[in-house]
């Protein structure tokens, strides 16, 4: 933005000091006036020639008060100019940071030193502002790569098989057509997928009351074919669990969860447990799956986007697009939930998302919902097999 050039701030701060001298030496020359030489008798001669008198004093006096006068002056100007440029370096140090991080460099800190006041509170925030910033640009940066990639391999596939149908007129069109179908199928299903993700990231989305276990019996009602081909067996065990949200988004959570955990499973026989309860101040959801032991450096990367987690044994063939996990950490974290990821000891994985619970006040009471009522216990439990 273009500005009209204007005095400095350390100027300003110099002006300010010198003139609060200025005034300073005002009021106590005007009190030594009011109370001491208004008094004195105002004679060309005192008593005998000798004894003081007004005239003498001012004469005597106004010099040496212009002086020190123009002494306060330039003390407030030469000192004035000194301190406000100590005071005001952390400040320089703070927009030098800012005129490297709007030219592109994220990397730089201010780091300031020594006790806590409010320039080193603001560069501390500035610092912890610009590694958000940098984490995020490079992430974004990370995602818009990765993305293409994940983009063009569709396209250059479809582009091979043409070219092949094209160059060998005895080739099978039935089998070029099915492939080029499942090719352009799995690019629809990664386009819908960012267009998620992007959609969760903006978090423009209409919030409603949503049961998490009623989400979890329509997840698993889905799956359940996926399931039965894998021969892995679906559990949905727990009680109602309220939230507040978008009910299409927290489906598509808990559903890319289950979806995730039979496909990362073991070849045969395995399980899948979806576990929803309602504790005092959250409402979670759990869902754990069987399967081989993951390593404890991979847990971690399975959040990122296109980390297909390439360690992880797949049942059956499900290449997938390398977002389901990516997309269920940006649905916790647009509705201020949490994500935690735990690999068993036996084998598989162990997810547990907390939402809050949304506050519905009652009359006379704490607008915390608290314990069940004793005709329902809290440790009722439901399980369904499939």
């Amino acid at each position: 933005m273009n500005r009209r050039r204007g005095l400095s701030a350390r100027l300003k701060l110099t002006l300010s000091y010198a003139g609060f001298l200025l005034v300073a030496g005002a009021l106590l020359l005007a009190v030594v006036w009011l109370y001491l030489l208004r008094y004195v008798p105002d004679r060309d001669q005192g008593l005998l020639g000798i004894s003081p008198n007004r005239y003498l004093l001012v004469r005597i006096f106004f010099p040496a008060a212009a002086a020190a006068m123009a002494s306060l002056l330039a003390f407030g100007l030469l000192g004035g100019w000194l301190l406000a440029g100590r005071m005001l370096a952390p400040l320089t140090r703070i927009a030098d940071a800012a005129q490297l991080a709007a030219h592109g460099s994220l990397s730089h800190r201010v780091r300031l030193e020594g006790a806590r006041d409010e320039f080193r509170e603001l560069a501390d925030v500035f610092d912890t502002m610009l590694g958000q910033l940098e984490s995020h640009v490079a992430e974004q940066q990370r995602f818009a790569a990765n993305a293409s990639h994940e983009l063009r391999t569709p396209l250059a596939i479809s582009q091979a098989l043409l070219d092949v149908a094209r160059s060998d007129p005895a080739c099978d069109r039935g089998e070029v057509l099915d492939r080029l179908h499942t090719v352009n199928t799995r690019a629809i299903d990664l386009t819908e997928a960012l267009l998620l993700l992007s959609r969760s990231d903006r978090r423009n989305f209409t919030r409603e009351p949503v049961d998490l276990s009623l989400l979890a019996e329509e997840a698993t009602e889905t799956l359940l074919p996926l399931a039965e081909r894998r021969g892995i067996t679906l559990g949905v065990t727990g009680e109602p669990a309220h939230a507040t949200g978008s009910a299409a988004l927290l489906l598509r959570m808990v559903t890319n969860l289950v979806q995730n955990a039979i496909v990362h499973n073991l070849p045969a026989g395995g399980t899948v447990t979806v576990h929803t309860e309602s504790r005092r101040y959250a409402s979670v959801l759990q869902v754990e799956n069987t399967g081989h032991p993951l390593p404890a450096d991979l847990v971690p990367t399975l959040t990122e986007p296109f980390q297909r987690g390439t360690e992880r044994v797949r049942t059956g063939e499900h290449p997938g697009v390398g977002l389901g996990l990516a997309i269920v950490h940006s649905i916790v974290r647009a509705h201020d939930g949490s994500l935690d990821l735990a690999p068993r000891p036996a084998g598989g994985l162990l997810v547990t998302i907390r939402l809050p619970r949304p506050v519905r006040p009652r009359w006379g009471g704490p607008a915390d919902a608290g314990p069940a009522p004793a005709s329902e216990p809290a440790g009722t439990q439901e399980r369904r097999e499939r």
